[in-house]
Parts: structure tokens; C-alpha cells; sequence
């Protein structure tokens, strides 16, 4: 290493002496010679680099392939025209059913009081009138009534709304009995057995509201009954 040193020292210092000599004499004529001289330098290797380069490039031997066309043909076809299949017939709306819990239970008697009608005419649209039911509902029959072999009845009280629905049920009076309840001889005794599925019933009921004057109105403290018999078979 140090004889490396020592010939980079020997070769560098007598262009240092010249440079430092010229540079007391004249400074910029001294720093515009030098920077000449690299800039030839380093021309002068740029060439001779270039120059390799080339001589290490191999010629192109690879063959071209010539550009495929393919010539233009018409192509035939088995069909020219296609029959449109006919338009289908337009199917009806689907009619929204009214959601409601119907048990089909053998022996309960649901009695709806007949609803007594009252038009009178006027001059508005809508004839008044009370209110009509438009359809039942069958309650579902407690289960402790029926492994007991318990039938009755509960009474209910409710409001029909403006738009034939019903609200604030409330059962009133309830009765249970080991025979069946429309038979005369049947006795009763107090119970709230058949109270809570009563008014569960009673809030799905549906009615045409009442009309005054041409507008539904609510009705308050509506009474229904709901019977419960078992199956005696």
C-alpha cells in the first residue's frame, strides 16, 4: 500500500508544483488552464470508452418474418333472421293479504254481536252509518284451560279507530265452566283464564269505521264476546 502511495506521489507532485506556480503568478489564468485540461481529459476518455463499446456490439443475424394478411371472406350464415319470441301476458299484481293468526282450532265459537245498521242520506259522499265487521278472529286456546278440560268465555271491551282497527282492549268479565257454554244448564263460575288471549284476539279484529257526516269516527267501549269450547269427540 505504501508503494502505491508512494508512485501516486511521485507521478501527482510534479503537476502539483507546476499548478501552485502558476497559480502565485496568475490565479485565474491558472485556474482556466487546469480546468482545460481536465475537461480534455475527460473528452479524451469518453472517446476512447465509446469506442469499446461499439466493439462490443454483435451484429443483428436474426430474420425477420414476413407481415400475415389474412385475405377478407365472407362468412355465411344458416339464419337470417330470428322470429321474436312472443310478449308474455302481463301478470296481475300480487293482492296483500291481511296478516292474521288464525288457529283452526275444532270447537271454539267466536260470536260477533250483529252490528246494527243505521244510513241515513246526505249530501256528502259516504253514507253514515256504524260500524261492521268485516272479519273474525279465532283466539288461541290457553293451554292450562286445556289440559284442565276448562271452557268459557271473556268479554272485551275496545276502541274501533277512524280506520277500522282496533286499540285499548281491555277484557271485562270472564267465566269458566267444566260442559259446554252454549248449553242453558251450563253454570258458571269467575275466571280470568281466557282474559289475556281475548284481548290478544281483540286487537286483530278489523271493522268498517263508523261513518258521521261523511267521516269515520272512533267508537269507544265496544263490547265483544269470545267462546271457548273444547272438541267433546
Amino acid at each position: 500500500m505504501n508503494q502505491v502511495l508512494a508512485a501516486l506521489n511521485t507521478v501527482t507532485k510534479p503537476i502539483h508544483d507546476i499548478y501552485i506556480r502558476a497559480f502565485n503568478a496568475n490565479k485565474y489564468a491558472a485556474g482556466i488552464g487546469f480546468s482545460s485540461i481536465i475537461t480534455f481529459g475527460l473528452f479524451f476518455i469518453m472517446v476512447i470508452l465509446i469506442a469499446l463499446g461499439d466493439s462490443g456490439l454483435k451484429e443483428d443475424t436474426s430474420v425477420k418474418l414476413a407481415d400475415v394478411v389474412m385475405p377478407e371472406r365472407q362468412i355465411d350464415t344458416f339464419m337470417t333472421e330470428v322470429d321474436k319470441p312472443d310478449k308474455p301476458d302481463e301478470q296481475p299484481e300480487d293482492i296483500a293479504q291481511p296478516e292474521l293468526d288464525l288457529q283452526p282450532l275444532t270447537g271454539i265459537d267466536v260470536s260477533v254481536a250483529k252490528p246494527k245498521a243505521n244510513f241515513k242520506a246526505g249530501g256528502s259522499f259516504f253514507r253514515d252509518g256504524e260500524y261492521i265487521p268485516l272479519f273474525k278472529v279465532v283466539p288461541i286456546y290457553p293451554r292450562r284451560a286445556q289440559e284442565r278440560g276448562t271452557m268459557g268465555y271473556a268479554l272485551v271491551k275496545f276502541t274501533i279507530t277512524e280506520t277500522g282497527s282496533v286499540e285499548n282492549a281491555e277484557p271485562v268479565e270472564g267465566y269458566c265452566s267444566n260442559s259446554n257454554p252454549s248449553d242453558p244448564a251450563t253454570e258458571f263460575r269467575p275466571c280470568t283464564m281466557f282474559n289475556s288471549a281475548s284481548a290478544r284476539a281483540a286487537l286483530k279484529l278489523k271493522y268498517k269505521p263508523k261513518i258521521v257526516d261523511g267521516k269515520a269516527v272512533p267508537v269507544d267501549d265496544v263490547l265483544h264476546r269470545f267462546t271457548y269450547v273444547l272438541d267433546e269427540s
